[in-house]
């Protein structure tokens, strides 16, 4: 059974599979093609007829973990997850609880992906909204621009721009899904003034970047950060415009136009290999704690300071927050490995959860998720708790057990609770403590 739902752009028709309705490939803004690469995103306009979202959209070109990278046979091993490549890539899918209607006010789970701003796309084997919709969650996961094509600065586009900046594109698809979520949801049955925006890695750092955005004002009720908030360590640079337009003029470099016409009139192929280039330069000169240069900036309008400014302020979104870490995360050194303890990133989760009590903020949840994996018997490693969260153990090559079922659904059941109201907690899961400074308690998920 197929379901019509009528947005503010337009009738779209979702297919069922499962609990769920999922309406796959939404478009949220125009296609950032020919003169759109590299301005700000587009609002869609609306359709004529029923849109058929019954497949997901093509995702932004980039170059795709291969072997031996772990994160091949993790996440992109199987041809059948596999999409081709566009910059024709601004859509979002929606998955919906069948017994859903549009009187329902249901909470929202927001998901942003990861890939080190370069990388990664919204419709990967571990993503699935079925084990969230279960539990009574409406779940999007949404596209934004990537790398060169989404956060190239460069003083050629600033100097084009009306407001004067440049980059910072992928973070404003972000906002502009964001802000058709909040529009259209209800429509669905979610309730738009109860949504939690979140993400792993490079999508726990973007989320980061929205709470510490004027441009969201009033659209995020609650955010769960993964592996990659920025405190004191600057895993996420966030620098400059001037800095970014620096990194983007090396970018540019690499292709060896002169013009701006020129650099929009090249190919998706080698705007990415002039972007590789550029990296494997800084990952040479810098290692891996520098490698990260083209990622969101201070632009004075999407962000008006650093993340770790904002931070050392409290002027974050005052809302409800969980955040934590696995064991062998990014930050992770030797030392931290033989102890098997997550090292810096914990203690930046912790400083996260300490300012929220500081500055009178809702109290915050840190947790650390330490569980043996099957299959190789190694901790957990940055991303692998995703199978667990989003309760898509069945899609890994791991032999899972029913020990893996009953952590997934108890992460499932806390990160839903959360969603809910702001508290993990609930009557099927063991107590999970506010993170307070008298006591410091971390939730251990093993």
């Amino acid at each position: 059974m197929n379901v019509k739902v009528t947005t503010k752009c337009g009738q779209v028709e979702g297919v069922e599979e499962g609990a769920s309705i999922i309406f796959k490939g939404i478009p949220f803004a125009k296609p950032p093609v020919g003169d759109l690469r590299w301005k700000a995103p587009v609002p869609v306009e609306p359709w004529e007829g029923v849109y058929q979202a019954d497949h997901f959209a093509p995702i932004c070109p980039q170059s795709l973990a291969q072997e031996p990278n772990p994160f091949y046979k993790e996440f992109y091993a199987d041809a059948a997850y596999l999409r081709e490549m566009s910059e024709d890539c601004l859509y979002l899918n929606i998955w919906v609880p069948k017994t859903a209607n549009s009187s329902d006010k249901l909470p929202v789970a927001f998901y942003i992906h990861g890939g080190g701003f370069g990388g990664g796309y919204s419709s990967e084997m571990e993503f699935d909204g079925q084990a969230l919709n279960r539990h009574g969650v409406i779940f999007v996961s949404i596209a934004y621009r990537l790398g060169v094509f989404g956060f190239l600065a460069h003083p050629w586009l600033t100097a084009e721009s009306e407001k004067k900046i440049s980059g910072n594109y992928g973070i404003m698809d972000q906002i502009m899904a964001l802000d058709w979520i909040y529009d259209n949801i209800e429509a669905f049955g979610g309730d738009p003034e109860n949504i939690t925006v979140y993400g792993q890695s490079a999508g726990c750092m973007s989320t980061q970047v929205l709470v510490s955005s004027p441009l969201t004002e009033g659209r995020i009720s609650k955010a769960i950060l993964q592996s990659g908030v920025s405190c004191e360590n600057p895993m996420l640079q966030a620098p400059s415009l001037e800095e970014g337009e620096e990194y983007g003029k090396a970018v540019v470099a690499n292709t060896g136009v002169e013009s701006l016409d020129e650099l929009r009139a090249l190919d998706a192929d080698q705007l990415l290999a002039a972007k590789n280039a550029f990296d494997a330069e800084c990952f040479k000169k810098y290692g891996f704690d520098g490698a990260l240069r083209i990622v969101p900036y201070v632009d004075g309008v999407v962000l008006k300071k650093n993340v770790r400014d904002i931070y050392k302020e409290g002027t974050m979104a005052k809302i409800p927050y969980m955040v934590g870490c696995v064991t062998e995360d990014l930050g992770t050194h030797e030392e931290d490995r033989r102890r098997r303890v997550p090292g810096l990133l914990l203690d930046e989760c912790k400083a996260w959860a300490a300012k929220q009590e500081e500055t009178g903020n809702h109290k915050a949840y840190v947790y650390w998720f330490d569980h043996t994996l099957p299959g190789d018997q190694k901790p957990a490693w940055h991303s692998l708790e995703l199978w667990y969260t989003m309760g898509t153990l069945h899609r890994s090559w791991r032999p899972m057990t029913q020990n893996d079922d009953d952590l997934s659904e108890e992460c499932v059941t806390y990160w839903t609770n959360f969603m809910k109201t702001g508290d993990p907690n609930g009557d099927t899961v063991p107590e999970w403590r506010p993170y307070l400074k008298k006591d410091g308690f971390v939730a251990r998920l093993v």
